[in-house]
């Protein structure tokens, strides 16, 4: 848990932004991913530069090249200005200038690294109006702790508690609770591969590696399952590009290295070749809605045919999960008590062809203020 002392400064970075002129909190929050991330980076060449000196050799990899910025003044000067820990120096015309003109292009041409943040930050759009905005929030940051795994993971769950307007889009948040109960009902193991279709701010995958440390504490010091922990085990798809910086952000900040977060429209027909792919599956998937038969995937159709997005996420969770898989999926209550044949179809492949363990009815409203629809969820 964040102390008070840290809560404090966030909201009053918060209150910058507002006060400045940015009042989407969801470009609040993309701004602040930005910086985040290019702290991150600073932080990352630092740990390469005292390794190299300590051991006398080059560097392996290099996050800010040598050489020229390359981005057309005459003569050039040297990355290093594109580090945090320089320009949060500059003089706030000039961090500004550094910022918008130099780094974010630079943080754009990163999308060639194989790291999933990398590939999102391809897009970082700078929206930040003005010079001193920018100066107040990067003087507010470099004071916040971000030593520790868990405090930032923490710094950022609080921060993405503070998106209300999340939910006009079905990205709202899962209450941390409930995530938690479904994930230590699952119980994921290190060799797990898990998977959430609809993963929005990666909640789910946060969730199951947090618990994982815990459970197996030595995880990370066998080479074998700490490659796989890092690159193998978290799989997130969403079609909202914002939600998906965000999500690989709080995993990175979470202690996860290279989680496979993508743009994905899981119902659609571009998800074949996932059948039997994962072995564990966690979601709370948007459930208000229908599809055109023409725009979902066939192999779905087969399963079940309905335009429900509700029963056709179960029926993806069917199709993507390895034999003698695991998942606890929300849903809606129509699910278990709708009277519709494909309800009725995909009741009985639950209860006749899968392994049902358990449905746990969830209190009224417990969605509020983002929805009020009575839920469950089923796991398996």
């Amino acid at each position: 848990m964040i102390t008070g002392n840290i809560r404090s400064q966030i909201d009053q970075i918060w209150n910058v932004f507002w006060t400045g002129g940015i009042s989407n909190p969801l470009e609040v929050i993309e701004q602040i991913t930005y910086l985040l991330f290019l702290r991150r980076l600073d932080d990352l060449h630092t740990l390469e530069e005292n390794r190299s000196a300590r051991l006398g050799k080059p560097m392996e990899r290099r996050v800010f090249p040598e050489g020229n910025d390359g981005i057309g003044r005459s003569g050039g000067r040297s990355f290093e200005h594109l580090r945090w820990s320089r320009f949060k120096h500059f003089a706030a015309s000039d961090m500004y200038a550094v910022v918008s003109e130099h780094v974010f292009p630079f943080l754009r041409t990163l999308g060639g690294d194989d790291s999933t943040y990398a590939q999102h930050m391809k897009d970082a759009r700078f929206t930040i109006p003005s010079a001193a905005l920018l100066a107040r929030v990067v003087d507010l940051l470099d004071a916040v702790p971000m030593e520790d795994r868990d405090t930032k993971g923490d710094v950022y769950e609080y921060m993405l508690g503070k998106i209300a307007s999340a939910g006009q889009n079905g990205q709202f948040r899962t209450p941390r609770h409930i995530i938690r109960l479904m994930v230590e009902l699952t119980a994921p193991q290190p060799t797990d591969v898990i998977c959430d279709p609809a993963c929005g701010t990666a909640g789910f995958l946060v969730t199951a590696g947090e618990v994982l440390r815990q459970r197996h504490p030595n995880l990370l010091h066998d080479a074998r399952l700490r490659e796989h922990f890092h690159h193998h085990m978290f799989h997130g798809f969403d079609f909202d590009n914002t939600m998906l910086r965000i999500g690989s952000m709080n995993m990175l900040l979470h202690g996860v290295e290279n989680p496979d977060i993508r743009y994905r429209d899981s119902l659609a027909q571009d998800h074949a070749g996932e059948e039997e792919k994962y072995t564990l599956l966690l979601a709370n998937p948007p459930f208000a809605g229908s599809l055109d038969y023409e725009n979902t995937a066939r192999d779905l159709l087969q399963i079940v045919k309905t335009k429900k997005t509700e029963l056709l996420f179960l029926a993806l969770f069917l199709r993507l999960l390895k034999p003698g898989g695991r998942a606890a999926v929300i849903v809606p209550d129509g699910v278990l008590f709708g009277s519709s044949t494909a309800h009725k179809e995909l009741r009985r492949m639950l209860v006749e062809d899968q392994k049902l363990d358990a449905v746990v009815k969830l209190p009224g409203g417990v969605f509020k203020p983002y929805a009020g629809v009575s839920t469950c969820y089923v796991a398996r």
